[in-house]
């Protein structure tokens, strides 16, 4: 399972509106890091962010491991809603 596959899949499991889930990879000026963009609905924002950010930082946590086990890079992963 790729990392943008299984962020898809951690964000989707969390959300209500799962269709509406986008995970983008971009390109990032260092080689040694992915930049991954997560765009989910208004009303979905408080449940992938988690009340002090720790749901957030779960799902980081869990692809930046799933990243070290593959790739050896760094996942940064930003969460905005369209």
């Amino acid at each position: 399972m790729s990392l943008i596959d299984l962020t898809e899949f951690l964000v989707k499991s969390l959300v209500v509106n799962g269709e509406e889930v986008s995970v983008k990879e971009f390109e990032s000026d260092d080689e040694n890091t992915i930049l991954i963009q997560v765009l989910v609905s208004p009303d979905d924002m408080g449940r992938i962010i988690g009340k002090g950010g720790k749901i957030a930082n779960a799902v980081r946590t869990l692809v930046q491991a799933s990243s070290y086990m593959k790739d050896n890079k760094k996942i940064k992963i930003n969460i905005d809603s369209f």
